[in-house]
């Protein structure tokens, strides 16, 4: 509702006269099948636009922002994607399942451990 404070933008509200008020209530008439915060609290979810940025700012901006860093998609979604996987808690599984695919990719058709000595 922040933006209700705003002066209105967009879509022709300021040629039609509409007040703050009104355009304000016009949005949110029309965004209200995206309005079921009901559901969304009854579901477990945060509804609050701060929680949200606070864990892109986490997980994304303080990673990528660095000065003088540049980054190509694949390198960033790789770094984001390892981010959310040690603040989800779930690092030991995953690191887990990457040192078998990294067995599997290296040595095809060998069990991890079943090794077989020639001399």
């Amino acid at each position: 509702m922040g933006r209700c404070m705003e002066p209105p933008r967009g879509r022709g509200s300021r040629r039609r006269g509409l007040g703050r008020g009104q355009a304000c209530v016009r949005y949110l008439g029309n965004k209200r099948e995206f309005l079921r915060y009901d559901q969304a609290l009854d579901a477990g979810w945060p509804i609050a636009t701060g929680v949200i940025e606070g864990a892109c700012r986490h997980l994304i901006a303080d990673r990528l922002n660095l000065g003088g860093a540049r980054w190509g998609l694949d390198g960033a979604e790789a770094i984001l994607t390892l981010r959310a996987v040690i603040s989800n808690g779930d690092f030991e599984e995953y690191w887990r399942f990457h040192l078998k695919r990294e067995h599997q990719r290296l040595y095809p058709g060998i069990k991890q451990g079943q090794y077989t000595l020639g001399a």
